[in-house]
């Protein structure tokens, strides 16, 4: 005869309307004193059996309240809705917007206590052919969050996707940097619009578009103090950004630089235009104390500067749609390296939290053979005739 399964074993039981033997096991009870119980079934009674089994060491796991069934869109959706707390509405989407083309589609059905790091792994090699790495870092951060997010709520046992390793992806359009004469070009084509002290301060400070989006006048000191010891130049103060609580991009990102001749006559021009602006806005002009903005005083955006930038871009005689705002800080350190500029200087010149991140980032735009050395032992050890 067989012998009574111990209580807190659970039990096992034929169901004839299903045809199918029914595993129960009863996991203690919920917050209002209800006992739970919980059910799966199997084909043969061996397949019910290791069901049991399973719920029963979910339950020593802590896991026991979690239904088998919880998918991988399960915990996407989750996390992109609850895991997102404070970030700003531009990276809410474009999380959302990875989510829902890539990882929803093709894995979302998954049940998530059966995902495997091998599942993953081919999933971004696939991946890998049609997205750039940036894209594949992005997929694999979403996917890493949410199922750590899921293990945090008792969801699943572990996280395999911190198993897997970002594949290198398909190669994206590289960054370009404008030669000297293409950027005086450029400034020619944008002298008396409304973008030409966007322009020179982009080219000859190297200010994040972001940075210079969020300037205000407050921030712009267009006399300086030649009287005092050691003299201050006119300069701006890079300290704001339109990102979320509108700060720069990392604390060091905050700078504050001398500004060059032709920022300073630029600013002037621009603010005398600024004024006719308000006064032809005929009250309808909102005071932000924005340096760069529309028509009425409110914040420009992206796409407003990407217009008119395209516009002066196209009449400096270049493709359009191969530039973008960006890249006139990419033209910053360029010209800058090009000029024999250090690269620790260049670094604490755009805001950048240490020299690595410059040399990764502008690599193409730095002088590729560092003259130092050589100039400078020129100069302690000079050329000798008969040495030759």
């Amino acid at each position: 005869m067989t012998a009574r399964r111990s209580r807190g074993d659970g039990g096992l039981h034929w169901d004839e309307a299903r045809q199918r033997w029914i595993a129960t096991a009863s996991l203690g009870f919920d917050a209002r004193g209800k006992r739970i119980t919980k059910k799966a079934s199997g084909k043969t009674k061996t397949e019910a059996k290791e069901k049991l089994k399973e719920m029963l060491r979910d339950y020593e796991d802590g896991l026991a309240a979690v239904p088998a069934s919880y998918t991988v869109a399960e915990a996407v959706k989750y996390w992109l809705t609850y895991g997102l707390s404070g970030r700003a509405d531009t990276t809410i989407t474009m999380y959302t917007t990875y989510a829902e083309t890539h990882i929803v589609p093709e894995l979302g059905a998954r049940k998530l206590r059966e995902l495997t790091a091998e599942d993953v792994d081919k999933w971004l090699a696939a991946k890998s052919s049609t997205l750039s790495t940036r894209s594949l870092k992005i997929l694999h951060g979403i996917m890493n969050r949410a199922v750590s997010n899921a293990q945090k709520r008792d969801k699943v046992r572990r996280n395999v996707v911190a198993l897997c390793e970002i594949p290198e992806g398909r190669a994206g359009r590289p960054s370009k940097a404008l030669s000297l004469d293409q950027a005086e070009a450029v400034l020619t084509a944008a002298a008396g619009t409304s973008i030409h002290a966007y322009l020179v301060l982009s080219l000859l400070i190297g200010a994040r578009t972001e940075e210079l989006r969020a300037l205000t006048w407050s921030h712009v000191d267009l006399e300086g103090k030649p009287d005092v010891t050691p003299a201050i130049p006119p300069h701006i103060m890079v300290w704001r950004s339109v990102r979320l609580n509108g700060d720069t991009k990392t604390r060091k990102s905050r700078r504050t630089l001398a500004m060059p001749a032709r920022c300073v006559d630029a600013l002037r021009a621009h603010k005398e235009r600024q004024e006719i602006a308000r006064q032809a806005a005929d009250g309808k002009w909102r005071e932000n104390d924005l340096v760069f903005a529309s028509q009425v005083g409110t914040e420009l955006d992206a796409h407003n500067v990407r217009r008119v930038f395209r516009k002066v871009v196209e009449k400096a005689g270049l493709n359009p749609k191969e530039w973008t705002p960006r890249e006139t800080r990419h033209s910053f350190v360029s010209l800058l390296s090009d000029s024999g500029i250090p690269l620790e200087n260049i670094s604490r010149l755009v805001g950048h939290s240490n020299t690595v991140v410059t040399e990764t980032v502008y690599r193409k735009q730095l002088r590729p053979v560092m003259q130092e050395g050589a100039t400078a032992m020129d100069l302690i050890f000079p050329r000798r005739a008969s040495e030759g």
